[in-house]
């Protein structure tokens, strides 16, 4: 299966820690877990339009939850940190956030 550059970006994350990021020029995502950091790049300069400079990914594994005598898990996820390059131009989706 072939995954196109929306399938790649799952979503923004939003909280203060990837907020502050944000100034120097950095924005993270939940990103397909089996993308690699020359897809997640790919995808962001096309769906974006930025020039990215680096990528940096980490894997998260889901936490097991109960539920009474039930117990299930959460998913793993991945989250990708993109930097932008200094003559890139912003991600305009997060300017309203800050």
């Amino acid at each position: 299966m072939k995954m196109t550059s929306y399938d790649i970006i799952r979503k923004p994350v939003i909280t203060e820690k990837s907020m502050a990021a944000m100034a120097d020029r950095k924005y993270t995502f939940i990103v397909d877990i089996h993308a690699n950091k020359v897809q997640i790049k790919k995808a962001v300069e096309e769906v974006f339009g930025v020039k990215v400079e680096d990528v940096k990914t980490l894997r998260n594994l889901g936490k097991t939850k109960r539920v009474g005598v039930h117990i299930g898990k959460r998913a793993d996820f991945k989250k990708a940190v993109i930097k932008l390059a200094a003559d890139s131009k912003t991600i305009e989706f997060f300017e309203g956030m800050q």
